[in-house]
């Protein structure tokens, strides 16, 4: 099992951006009025933020990690490690952390590499800086985490189109002896790759004229295979049967019970999946906020916008958190972060 400790890591602040341009799932026309309203009702996604041609991940990132470097005073020269956790990078190659890493004028001496996950990519990303600081080798580092969903997607594709929005977010780290260790249940199960997943354009399966091709699959359903393509079935199933038993055996490792923490922060997949999820741990909905309804499904984003934009203050004092995630690759994770004392910043618009 994928059960860790780490120990001497607090994690200090937190910031968000999302674009300005706001979608609503009221105003998608290959929905009718009724089929509107059971989308909302199921998936509790209303409403998604759709960044421009222009925007990239790594720009919403970038804005975040400004944002928590001037609000915090930091000195750039002091930041040792920079990760990037996304599945929208700016190029093939080279890393876009390194270039991150230039925006952001930080040391030459800077760790910087990137990490292609994910919904589950948050908490993976907080496990591997985590590892790289513990030692205090690293004594401060940015965990940059984000990705625009929409990039991928075909408007005519009913399946997926609403269901997805865009952000980029960063998370301050800091080496402290004193921080109560963070523990981690990381899983995956490669079997399942192809439930999520855009089959065309990289390596294995190259482009080629034929990739850009719409394919008709039915009523309201057109994608090409440069699109992203949801087997959601699965992806439910996949879901209601790991997650539940991964955070129970991570409570069942730590010696700790559902009621011992305040928050569960899941990644935010789609409403109807995460209250199943809940049920089945029995934790009291007051305890599991939801950002979706105003920003959708943002993948690898999805916690630390939800922190940022419905705990805010509630982070700054001590607070212990559950953090789930679950989805691409097949992947899943969860954490257990004791006592925290997070600074959330203000979401951050950008065009």
């Amino acid at each position: 099992m994928g059960l860790t400790t780490i120990p001497n890591i607090s994690i200090k602040a937190i910031a968000a951006c999302v674009p300005k341009k706001e979608e609503s799932n009221f105003d998608y026309s290959l929905l009718t009025e009724s089929e509107q309203k059971l989308l909302v009702k199921t998936t509790g996604i209303e409403k998604r933020r759709v960044a421009s041609e222009s925007l990239c991940t790594s720009d919403m990132c970038f804005e975040s990690a400004e944002k928590i470097i001037e609000e915090l005073n930091i000195n750039r020269a002091e930041i040792d490690v920079l990760i990037l956790v996304s599945q929208t990078i700016d190029y093939f190659l080279p890393a876009t952390s390194i270039i991150l890493q230039d925006r952001l004028k930080l040391s030459k001496n800077t760790v910087a590499f990137d990490i292609v996950l994910g919904c589950s990519g948050y908490v993976y990303g907080l496990s591997v800086i985590s590892s790289l600081m513990s030692s205090g080798n690293f004594k401060k580092g940015l965990l940059l985490v984000g990705d625009k969903s929409t990039f991928s997607l075909s408007k005519e594709d009913k399946s997926t189109y609403p269901l997805f929005g865009d952000a980029g977010t960063a998370t301050y780290l800091e080496y402290d002896p004193e921080a109560i260790p963070i523990d981690f249940n990381l899983q995956s199960d490669g079997s399942g790759y192809d439930a999520i997943i855009i089959p065309d354009g990289a390596t294995r399966s190259p482009w080629t004229p034929e990739s850009d091709e719409m394919i008709d699959l039915g009523v309201g359903i057109k994608r090409s295979k440069r699109n992203l393509w949801l087997d959601g079935i699965e992806v439910f199933n996949f879901s209601l049967r790991e997650a539940p038993p991964n955070v129970k055996e991570l409570l069942s490792y730590n010696n700790t019970d559902i009621e011992d923490y305040d928050y569960y922060l899941f990644h935010q997949a789609n409403k109807l999946m995460n209250e199943s999820i809940r049920k089945k741990l029995k934790i009291t909905p007051e305890k599991v906020p939801y950002s979706l309804q105003n920003f959708g499904n943002t993948s690898s984003g999805s916690i630390p916008l939800t922190m940022v934009t419905e705990l805010g203050d509630k982070l700054g004092k001590p607070t212990n958190l559950l953090l789930s995630a679950f989805g691409v690759g097949l992947s899943w994770a969860s954490a257990a972060i004791k006592n925290a004392e997070i600074k959330c910043l203000p979401l951050i618009e950008v065009d």
